[in-house]
């Protein structure tokens, strides 16, 4: 009896890529598709060649559909990068990443506690202004309709941009909680010249806090070791 592609995506299967993958659903998923395309092409009776340009090595809608269902049966959760992901399908994401709220804060010289750090997209003044949770499309509108609030340092939790593009360049400042200093985010920022921090965790950190952020950090090395990365954190700093 062959293996399905349940079982042949459990077992360890051969990674040719450069890097490791990023997280244990992403290789779970690839080992399953890897999988997959290697019963279709047993099955095919083709040569490599020949089953690649007849296109039968092509997962299907479905197919793709059942790896997905395979996976979250069997616990694992994918992550989010905005709210309404969470929102429309909760049972398929992990609850949101980088905000707690531990009640244990790091101090900073002045003895105010450390509610975050984040990767600094281009070196900029600090800032200081009042934390807003961005997050939907009810606040964007209410914004652009009403205007940007003075002083807002903008907490977002989807780094690709496109919810907040119409109001981008009215920010003083901008932290993500997602992506990285390459995101699509990052390169918006730097084009409207708004302060941005990617990647960021939150601890504590509430809806119209009074905060500083170490703009003045230089920008985050996207290649940079973990060690490296970690120690040229931005801080954000809550002052009331």
């Amino acid at each position: 009896m062959s293996e399905t592609t349940t079982e042949a995506a459990a077992r360890p299967y051969p990674d040719i890529w450069a890097r490791e993958s990023a997280t244990p659903v992403v290789e779970r998923y690839h080992s399953a598709v890897r999988a997959l395309v290697a019963e279709k092409f047993a099955a095919s009776g083709k040569s490599w060649e020949e089953a690649v340009e007849s296109r039968v090595l092509e997962p299907t809608s479905e197919e793709l559909a059942q790896i997905e269902a395979d996976l979250l049966a069997e616990g694992y959760k994918f992550d989010v990068s905005a709210t309404i992901s969470l929102k429309e399908e909760p049972d398929k994401y992990k609850p949101l990443a980088g905000i707690a709220n531990t009640g244990e804060h790091e101090v900073d010289e002045e003895g105010r506690p450390i509610v975050g750090t984040g990767d600094n997209v281009f070196k900029a003044a600090d800032i200081t202004g009042t934390a807003r949770y961005i997050s939907d499309v009810e606040k964007v509108m209410e914004m652009l309709t009403g205007g940007v609030p003075e002083n807002t340092v903008a907490i977002i939790d989807d780094s690709g941009g496109t919810l907040t593009a119409p109001i981008l360049g009215d920010f003083k400042a901008v932290v993500c909680m997602g992506g990285t200093v390459r995101s699509h985010l990052g390169i918006l920022t730097r084009e409207y010249n708004v302060p941005c921090l990617m990647n960021a965790t939150l601890d504590g950190l509430s809806d119209g806090d009074e905060v500083t952020v170490e703009y003045s950090k230089p920008a985050a090395d996207a290649y940079a070791d973990a060690d490296a990365a970690a120690e040229h954190r931005a801080r954000i700093i809550k002052i009331s």
